[in-house]
């Protein structure tokens, strides 16, 4: 049996019969005025963290959600998109298929603004998704990917970049983690599953990223999620798991590299009214501007010792130098 295999027998199992304790999401679920959630799309909310972010559902946007879990995002995203199918949701596994199609009738006895046709649910997998190029302005994903090994990522990854419009945006919630662990680890297919073992370091989350075409990255959180300790997994060192969202979107690619804002921001605090690099940023006087790392990189190579650079937060909500 392959490693997706063993997954789809975890989220059938997950499908069936809920399990709270299958992930457990690291940040509050959304509540918008006069949203409902149905407690059964509570307790089969399979994910890390939230890819429902109200700054990027403006202008009724067709959206794409990938592993639809119990359909609570599949639900808030529909709140900002209420027209026939503009919302489609994709799972591989039948039975959570199912299990949605039933929460969203629940969904319409609670919410009066809410028709179980603003979702199409559809059969297919992330590495061949059943929708056409260039289509989607907002697509996501709540802690899928990390299931996948690299060449699979890969796929993914394209499948995504292919189904969007230009500029459109890939929001995702992934485990991360920055130590290394060991093949016994690495290759239990359950931990995999369950988004833990699959975890890789940030720096090549957002390769992968760079490397499908995306042009500009944002890191909007960074959460603890996980610990794999000694007492309990194969491992001789407690292994430490963070989650992440991200922002993908499909910009072109600039010439020097792609734009990867993790949260820092620039100070000019000179004796000018502002500071200007003739590159396109200018730093109004003792007014913080975000700017993305490569930005961060360039402005510190000049040696100004009137401009302060912050470390990265990753945390990352707009009105960046790019």
């Amino acid at each position: 049996m392959s490693y997706l295999e063993t997954t789809k027998d975890v989220y059938r199992d997950a499908a069936l019969t809920p399990d709270v304790g299958l992930c457990c999401t690291t940040n509050p679920i959304w509540q918008f005025p006069g949203l409902e959630i149905p407690s059964i799309m509570k307790e089969m909310n399979y994910g890390c963290g939230s890819t429902v972010h109200p700054s990027d559902l403006t202008n009724n946007p067709k959206i794409l959600y990938v592993g639809v879990g119990g359909g609570m995002e599949l639900l808030q995203f529909a709140y900002f998109s209420r027209e026939k199918e503009n919302v489609i949701g994709v799972d591989v596994v039948e039975e959570m298929l199912d299990a949605s199609r039933k929460n969203f009738q629940e969904a319409e006895k609670l919410n009066s603004w809410f028709k179980a046709e603003y979702v199409e649910l559809k059969k297919g997998d992330a590495l061949h998704l059943p929708v056409e190029d260039g289509c989607i302005d907002v697509a996501a994903q709540n802690c899928l990917f990390n299931i996948f090994k690299k060449d699979d990522l890969k796929r993914a990854l394209e499948e995504m970049y292919r189904v969007l419009k230009p500029h459109g945006r890939l929001v995702m919630s992934d485990p991360i983690c920055e130590q290394k662990m060991n093949d016994t680890l690495r290759n239990d297919e359950r931990l995999r599953a369950l988004c833990l073992s699959g975890s890789i370091p940030m720096k090549e989350y957002i390769k992968m990223l760079t490397d499908v075409g995306f042009g500009t990255i944002e890191i909007r959180a960074k959460h603890p999620y996980r610990v794999l300790d000694t007492n309990h997994y194969e491992t001789e060192e407690n292994i430490f798991i963070e989650s992440i969202e991200v922002c993908a979107i499909k910009d072109p690619m600039p010439k020097d590299g792609p734009c990867v804002f993790t949260g820092k921001s620039a100070i000019y605090f000179g004796s000018e009214e502002y500071f200007d690099d003739k590159k396109g940023h200018v730093l109004m006087n003792n007014q913080p501007l975000s700017i993305c790392d490569k930005t961060a990189m360039a402005i510190a190579s000049l040696g100004q010792k009137d401009i302060y650079i912050s470390e990265s937060t990753f945390h990352y909500n707009g009105g960046g130098c790019c």
